[in-house]
């Protein structure tokens, strides 16, 4: 078991401008967003290729961006735990669970075939797959970190990112219509935008635009998907540990530690141990955790290699 790698003292400074750098592609990111509307993880993802030439071996900024890449984006998933109780997941029944689960399980299904039929491998299908199954962008980096290391493992997920992103913003304009084309009623309109859209401020944007009710459960099916992320992340670990499928046969820890503080934040919040005020608190910085850390990612991918 492993768990988040924190710096010791005498590495802060040689890992602080690499860190502020990214803080500031976040902000800047996150400024523009509340401005014009375009999703801040896109643009983080956009502004930090711009920025390659900060991660080039030796600059004073490539240890920090590879720091951050690697231990924020690994902090702002484990703060997510606090955003799932058991009490949520019983309010929204059986019956739409099962549908969400199953969902879940056949996307990343149909990701690990869709992989083998373009010759892109099983990561790459695990990677995609799991990123529209469950969160978009935070699972796409949360699945990346447990995947074996290879040349193009940042290509891989600066791609996955951009996608889901993108194809989320779309779905987020476009589902709400559709519901109402399909003359969907409130309940059944948050379980399809709950269960399709990536990113969590866009299934509540999608949701509330039909209805109250509709944006609640569309809420809830989406935070079903969020809880999703811890189990299928320790099923692809196990599943890498008992294949020998890591590069160089190396065996990767059975439980992630970001894994393990997302189930033991979970499991607090469903006993009721975390205050609802720090719950917020937890989820606000999990989302800057997280488009910080998809900032470093950006700044570290070059864009001619990617393209």
């Amino acid at each position: 078991m492993t768990t988040l790698s924190l710096p010791t003292p005498h590495l802060l400074r040689q890992l602080f401008p690499g860190f502020a750098v990214s803080v500031l592609v976040a902000a800047t990111a996150q400024f523009l967003s509340e401005h014009y509307g375009a999703p801040a993880m896109l643009l983080a993802l956009l502004l930090g290729l711009a920025l390659n030439f900060l991660a080039e071996d030796g600059t004073r900024t490539a240890p920090g961006v590879g720091f951050t890449a690697r231990t924020v984006l690994r902090l702002g998933v484990a703060l997510l735990g606090a955003r799932i109780s058991v009490e949520m997941l019983a309010g929204l029944g059986a019956g739409a669970i099962a549908l969400v689960v199953g969902a879940v399980v056949a996307t990343i299904g149909f990701g690990l075939l869709a992989g083998r039929a373009c010759g892109r491998g099983w990561c790459f299908g695990l990677l995609t797959g799991g990123a529209v199954a469950i969160c978009g962008a935070s699972a796409a980096m949360a699945i990346a970190a447990v995947l074996p290391r290879h040349d193009k493992s940042e290509r891989d997920l600066v791609f996955t990112v951009l996608s889901v992103t993108v194809l989320s913003t779309v779905a987020m304009v476009i589902y709400p219509m559709l519901a109402q084309l399909l003359a969907f009623d409130a309940r059944t309109s948050g379980v399809f935008l709950g269960g399709t859209i990536h990113d969590v401020a866009q299934v509540v944007g999608a949701g509330f635009s039909i209805s109250d009710e509709a944006g609640e459960t569309a809420t809830l099916v989406k935070l079903i998907r969020v809880a999703m992320l811890a189990p299928v992340v320790l099923c692809i670990s196990v599943a890498i540990r008992a294949r020998g499928l890591a590069q160089g046969g190396a065996r990767p820890p059975l439980l992630p530690g970001f894994v393990l503080g997302f189930l033991v934040l979970a499991a607090l919040n469903s006993l009721g141990l975390i205050p609802q005020a720090l719950a917020g608190a937890a989820a606000d910085l999990s989302r800057w955790a997280l488009l910080i850390a998809i900032a470093a990612v950006g700044i570290k991918t070059s864009l001619k290699r990617m393209l």
